[in-house]
């Protein structure tokens, strides 16, 4: 066929533009033809593509899709010359196609597993017979996802094997027919997050590091997704690049990784699953203790043979040399603050002294990965945390919810799949209910039900025996779950009930709106606290006379919230101890509450807790002290703290200078009106209408000052007398207690 002019005009559908063919007029081309595309006289570029036909295409037009006219530089409207193309089966055929696959738009990109093996079969039965050329680009749908393509390069294929003889010819072509026995294999994009599995990719090889049967949920590890991608991102990545690229970069590895946090949320679960996820040399696991010798010299020794190999190594094969992991185990044993240990022989600084020389001293080690451990990041020296030691300082929290449904069902994987967990059992509810629970928890609640579901089986007579009939449809139900929660599993780090419920067993006693006044500004400093990016850190003093009820409010306040941690310091939980350990004890509270996204602490009697006593007067400055510095510290980032204080001695607060720590002060009052006294007696009960009645006649026109709580106390005093002393006792109560009297200025 001759050249002809043609014009260049838009894909008439989006499902021929996925179909890598030029699409043109049943009078001009017939489907399957190849073509040769010729942008202008004067150009030597050629593209060639293979031919589709449709009817909303007119005579004389070429339609193209938006990657074809991209790639060949094309616009619409645009002449361009029209000829037939033929291939040479003996030398066009495609043997080998290398092709770089991405996402098509970022926004769809995922993390989900795509195998390059069954991308590869299908991609050769829908474009089969088709023309591709080196460096062309186009879009392929695969599992309801566009890819972007891009032809890195052609080989092309021996004629023999279609007759079934093997061997391929290496020659490279520029424009190639593929076949339906042609090899097509994939390559990553370099910045794609694409995750490409199969052995259809030439890049495997580079990421030899991975162990390709990685699986986060069959190692046991869940709520941890996060964690491991900074690790990779700050450890590994270098070590995923070929050295020759590392070398020129002068890119040195990441030699150390420490992990700290609250126990049992999977630190060592980590490291030792890290070790599995990595092709290296079998890791070295050492607990911090087992270093130290009594022997001069020992210690230091104990140091040398766990990087002893690692040097051999590196020394015989250089940058080749494998990946040698240590693990440390409860690091902070023997690398603490050196000198900090007074009247010690000094061991612990020459074994600092020893690793530190060991990870980064003048012969540095690029082939060692050291991972260390600690529930106390505040005892590790400092020399070892800075860059090129135990640079990636790592925090294992507590998990959030997704995390904790992830950990939940790795745990009740098994019985999901010997149909032994119920129907009723929901995952997310668990999830829900267990907030600040960590890993080690949630593995014990789930083996605490288990144990519930068992003992239903168990005969307990004058032998222990088992139902097996029974035994054999034992199911673990949600009742199993959710008895173990309320009185088997406690989260170290969350609420417990029992610590507050004392304060508020009797109820509150909303006598009058001032104390729904109290309970709504609570509320809203909870919204505050919960909502609130500039406000991290929210503090709030209750203060009033004493018996007014300010402890129950705060704890109400606390219970309200739903806060994962709640923890009450009471000065009753603190007698005998001296200044320090009482320090320390609030420490403590905090440092617990900064491990919890969100926490309520309730600081209760905060004269009491500062020792302060009126004859003198004295208090304990070091604790005065301690609360200042903790009530203005902000909690770590993301995390969210509400602080609660509760005094019945604003004034001696105010001369401590601590009212100000507080950002906001709420007044409990007392009860000062006979029609309050009523309210609060009437929802109390205990007392007849005509035995209110008296009693409402008999404080008319007096003065009335008394707490909520003596209120209570005192109605039970007199609960105890015979029904018609009652009411004659309670007035005199009220009158002993100065509560009640005729004289308008007494409570002044």
């Amino acid at each position: 066929m001759a050249v002809r002019l043609m014009q260049v005009a838009r894909c008439p559908t989006d499902e021929l533009s996925l179909t890598n063919c030029v699409v043109a007029s049943e009078k001009d081309f017939k489907s399957g033809q190849h073509l040769t595309i010729k942008p202008t006289a004067s150009s030597f570029q050629k593209f060639v593509f293979t031919v589709k036909t449709h009817p909303g295409v007119l005579p004389g037009t070429i339609a193209f899709s938006l990657p074809q006219r991209k790639w060949a530089g094309l616009s619409l409207n645009q002449d361009v010359e029209v000829s037939l193309y033929n291939f040479d089966p003996s030398k066009q055929y495609v043997g080998i196609m290398t092709i770089e696959i991405d996402f098509l738009q970022k926004k769809t990109a995922d993390s989900n597993p795509y195998d390059s093996d069954k991308i590869g079969i299908e991609f050769i039965q829908f474009f089969t017979t088709q023309a591709f050329s080196k460096g062309q680009n186009f879009v392929f749908s695969y599992c309801d996802k566009l890819f972007a393509m891009l032809i890195k390069d052609i080989e092309a294929m021996n004629t023999s094997i279609l007759s079934g003889e093997q061997g391929f010819n290496k020659k490279k072509i520029e424009i190639g027919l593929l076949h339906g026995n042609s090899q097509v294999i994939f390559e990553k994009a370099e910045s794609s997050s694409l995750n490409l599995t199969g052995k259809s990719q030439t890049k495997s090889s580079l990421q030899s590091i991975i162990n390709p049967d990685w699986n986060f949920e069959r190692m046991g590890i869940g709520g941890l997704d996060k964690e491991f991608s900074d690790i990779f991102r700050r450890a590994f990545a270098s070590r995923v690049f070929p050295p020759d690229i590392v070398e020129q970069m002068g890119c040195k590895h990441v030699k150390g990784i420490l992990l700290f946090g609250p126990p049992g949320c999977g630190k060592t679960l980590m490291a030792r699953q890290i070790g599995k996820m990595l092709n290296a040399r079998e890791p070295k696991v050492v607990n911090g203790p087992e270093i130290l010798n009594k022997y001069v010299g020992e210690s230091e020794a104990n140091i040398r043979k766990l990087f002893a190999d690692a040097e051999d190594e590196q020394k015989r094969l250089g940058v080749n040399s494998g990946l040698h992991i240590i693990i440390f185990d409860e690091i902070d044993a023997i690398c603490k603050q050196r000198g900090s240990m007074a009247g010690s022989t000094g061991v612990h600084d020459t074994v600092v002294n020893q690793l530190l020389s060991k990870i980064d001293g003048v012969e540095q080690l690029n082939n060692i990965l050291v991972i260390g451990m600690t529930n106390r990041l505040d005892l590790i020296v400092e020399a070892l945390l800075r860059p090129g030691r135990l640079e990636v300082k790592m925090e294992i929290g507590l998990p959030d919810e997704n995390g904790r449904i992830q950990i939940l069902n790795i745990h009740t994987a098994k019985m999901r799949q010997s149909n032994m967990l119920a129907k009723d059992v929901e995952i997310k509810e668990l999830a829900f209910e267990t907030k600040n629970y960590s890993g080690a928890e949630l593995e014990g609640l789930v083996r605490a039900a288990q144990s519930t579901a068992m003992n239903r089986h168990i005969k307990a007579t004058t032998q222990v025996e088992v139902d097996i009939e029974k035994a054999q449809m034992l199911q673990v139900s949600r009742s199993d779950f959710l008895a173990s929660l309320n009185n088997d599993i406690k989260p170290a780090f969350g609420t417990n009930q029992e610590d507050y419920s004392s304060y508020i067993m009797n109820g509150i006693v909303k006598w009058s709106n001032s104390v729904s006044d109290v309970l709504g500004d609570g509320d809203l400093l909870v919204q505050q606290t919960k909502n609130s990016e500039r406000t991290p850190l929210v503090t709030v003093l209750l203060e009033g006379p004493p018996h007014s009820g300010k402890t129950a409010l705060a704890a109400k306040i606390a219970e309200d919230s739903q806060f994962p941690f709640i923890k009450i310091c009471s000065p009753d939980k603190m007698i005998g101890f001296t200044e320090t350990a009482k320090c320390q004890a609030i420490k403590k509270i905090f440092d617990d509450a900064y491990k919890s996204q969100l926490s309520c602490v309730v600081m209760d009697d905060i004269e009491r807790l500062l020792d302060f006593v009126p004859i003198g007067p004295r208090f304990s400055n070091l604790v005065l002290q301690a609360l200042l510095v903790l009530l203005k510290k902000p909690p770590p980032p993301g995390r969210k703290l509400l602080i609660l204080g509760t005094t019945s001695r604003k004034d001696v607060l105010q001369e401590m200078g601590m009212l100000d720590s507080f950002s906001t002060t709420i007044h409990i009052p007392n009860i000062s009106r006979g029609d309050h006294l009523m309210k609060a007696l009437e929802l109390l009960g205990g007392f007849q209408e005509k035995e209110a009645a008296t009693i409402a006649e008999q404080v008319k026109g007096e003065t009335v000052w008394l707490g909520i709580k003596k209120l209570q106390m005192l109605i039970e005093m007199s609960m105890q007398m015979p029904f018609e002393y009652r009411v004659n006792k309670f007035l005199a109560l009220l009158r002993e207690e100065g509560a009640l009297t005729s004289d308008k200025h007494a409570v002044m």
